[in-house]
């Protein structure tokens, strides 16, 4: 094995090879030949099954949740059994259980692994989400592979081999733009998956071992302590402070909702929400809202549909920005731009509600005109604010101090207590909306699938088929004498409001058809007993028919893009290593976690670049050289590398941090 004693940039290869230049002339995939449509899936987390239930009322297409090993969210763990609830759950609307499993695995942990596959497979599960390729060579089960964003996804040669190997869905990396995207789809069969909402991981995904390196937590192991959320000093290689006391690796939380329908068309079908750890209110809320925007724009297009069934109603209005985030921004889905960082808080902030215009003892006013809308307050809600002075610009998270509102009159609002450093002229924000999350925590959405009912005569009877949008029907016959009605109109009418009566189930009348001679008289009980059994065998006829997803068939032959894997590559059991052996690859590195005589390597590749953050960037500023420059987290200084060939920054450091 290779040691990386001197770092060297120009010539150190990332798992990925660097992304083609594009130009996208026009970005519309070709609609299918045969007329079908490309179907759409909103992807949701879950901390657990009830969330995951909460997540598939809310509009998700689909969910994903962590088993009870193996997952990169170490506290998001499930029993088997709470998942095969959720499967239960999810087949009613034909909407998919996903499984992260997307750690990498030591090679005392294969056979666990192999068993738990068998286990959730034999669940419901439809997919697991991996990053082990060791993963490929176990006894599996027919279950279909996803691959993980832990594998930095970011180019069609990488695409295109993991659709050889069997992968039927890719999770891209975030920091890919449009065209890149497009390159991939051009060159793939396999859906594409890509974040949409949600906290971002400053690294590439699979790429940052800063985690381990200070705690000896690794974040390829579900463990990441998240020292990029911690303040930092930035100083030039001669010693010159450019910033202290700052988040300087804090990114704002991703939110594309103005980038969908041209996802859309470069490509993207699985939109995926981050947030495995975040609560209910927030799970509600994100995924309604872009149920609603992927919603609208199916609606007005006939060349999309949702993979799974049923269609939402909500008793809130979704607005994400009431959820916890860091702010917003599209990161580099629309090439680099200078709003992605969020170096003032790694905190939630919340929504600017204006600036404060007159105080007394016990309540401040606030003038709302900055908001930009409409601001209601509650009794209860959440305020924060910056200790300093309200125009300094990135603060330290330290100095954000917070507050409740005792009673709220208009924009009047009064407190149990006032603090000190509250004055005229600071601007305040609201963090927690009490009104709206007291909503979100009731029942706050429901989730119908459409049916038609058609009344038909038999020889004996009446029969009833109920048939539901996608296809599905069932029919239950009753035998009865029949009875001409004295009011065939009025018989019609009631007929009609006694089949929609449906209530609790998962169903919404659409129609009602009457296509019998002519109305027959019918109690009420008879009819609603026929109702009652036609929508029981239409609810076991969909769960019948649903089918779960399939793995792609396997490639011996394919060759893998590189020939040699560093320890980024995150290559930790024999099995893995086989698998790379297999296909074409000749020198291999151990990942991280195992290597031991690494003194100088990336613990980070990034496409942060803190030179672009500071106006330093040699290709926005002439005269300027990239040199490198040094990050202080705590007592320890690591230094900053550039390679603006590729527009990345890497932060170097030794494995040895952890024994300091």
């Amino acid at each position: 094995m290779a040691s990386v004693e001197t770092f060297n940039p120009a010539t150190f290869q990332t798992p990925a090879q660097e992304s083609r230049e594009l130009v996208l002339d026009n970005v519309k995939i070709t609609p299918a030949a045969d007329g079908s449509k490309r179907q759409l899936e909103l992807l949701a987390p879950a901390k657990n099954a009830d969330y995951g239930i909460e997540a598939i009322r809310h509009g998700a297409d689909a969910v994903y949740i962590g088993g009870p090993a193996f997952g990169a969210r170490h506290n998001a763990g499930n029993s088997v059994e709470d998942i095969a609830r959720l499967c239960a759950f999810a087949h009613q609307y034909h909407a998919q259980v996903f499984v992260a499993l997307n750690t990498i695995l030591m090679d005392d942990e294969l056979d666990k692994a192999q068993q738990l596959i068998w286990d959730l497979y034999n669940a419901g599960v439809d997919a697991l989400i991996i990053q082990d390729m060791g993963v490929l060579q176990l006894d599996l089960p027919p279950i279909a592979l996803h691959a993980s964003t832990q594998m930095d996804n970011r180019t069609p040669e990488k695409s295109v081999f993991l659709e050889q190997v069997g992968f039927t869905q890719v999770v891209l990396a975030r920091e890919l733009n449009l065209p890149q995207i497009k390159a991939i789809a051009d060159n793939t069969k396999m859906k594409l998956e890509y974040f949409i909402h949600g906290a971002l991981c400053v690294s590439y995904s699979g790429l940052c071992n800063l985690s381990h390196a200070f705690s000896n937590r690794s974040a390829n192991r579900g463990e990441c302590s998240q020292l990029c959320r911690l303040p930092c000093n930035l100083e030039t290689r001669d010693g010159e402070v450019l910033a202290e006391n700052q988040h300087l690796l804090s990114l704002k939380d991703n939110n594309q909702t103005e980038n969908l329908e041209v996802l859309i068309d470069v490509g993207v079908t699985s939109f995926k929400i981050e947030g495995r750890l975040k609560d209910i209110t927030y799970l509600k809320n994100v995924t309604a809202h872009y149920r609603q925007q992927l919603d609208a724009i199916i609606d007005r297009r006939d060349d999309l549909e949702s993979i799974s069934h049923g269609r939402c109603e909500f008793n809130f209005t979704p607005d994400p920005d009431k959820s916890f985030n860091r702010g917003k921004t599209d990161y580099f889905v629309t090439e680099r731009t200078q709003t992605i960082e969020h170096f003032s808080s790694p905190k939630f902030i919340g929504e600017k509600i204006g600036r404060i215009k007159r105080m007394g003892k016990d309540f401040i006013e606030i003038d709302t005109t900055e908001a930009g809308k409409d601001i209601t307050f509650n009794n209860g809600d959440g305020l924060c604010y910056f200790v300093e002075h309200f125009e300094k610009q990135r603060l330290s998270d330290d100095k954000i101090a917070g507050l409740r509102v005792n009673r709220a009159d208009g924009n009047v609002l009064h407190f149990t207590e006032m603090p000190k450093d509250l004055k005229v002229g600071v601007m305040m924000f609201r963090n927690f909306d009490h009104k709206f999350e007291l909503g979100l925590n009731k029942e706050s959405a429901k989730r119908k699938v459409a049916v038609d009912a058609l009344l038909t005569d038999t020889d004996n009877g009446i029969a009833l088929t109920m048939r539901d949008v996608h296809g599905f029907e069932a029919t239950v016959e009753l035998e009865c004498d029949k009875q001409a009605a004295n009011d065939q109109a009025k018989t019609a009418a009631n007929l009609k409001k006694q089949l929609g009566k449906l209530g609790s189930t998962d169903f919404v009348l659409n129609q009602a058809k009457l296509r019998t001679e002519q109305m027959w008289f019918m109690p009420a009980s008879q009819v609603n007993e026929l109702r009652r059994e036609a929508i029981e065998k239409l609810t076991q006829v969909r769960i019948d028919g649903y089918q779960r997803p399939t793995r792609g068939e396997y490639d011996a032959s394919a060759t893998y893009p590189q020939k040699s894997l560093s320890f980024l590559s995150n290559v930790a059991n024999e099995k893995a290593r086989s698998f790379y052996e297999q296909h074409g690859v000749i020198q291999i590195e151990d990942t991280y976690e195992k290597n031991k005589i690494l003194t100088d390597a990336p613990l980070m590749v990034t496409k942060h670049c803190l030179r672009y953050s500071f106006n330093l960037c040699p290709k926005e500023v002439e005269g300027i050289k990239a040199e490198p420059m040094h990050l202080d987290i705590g007592k320890d200084k690591l230094k900053l590398v550039f390679d603006c060939q590729k527009c990345e920054m890497m932060i170097v450091g030794s494995n040895q941090l952890v024994k300091r």
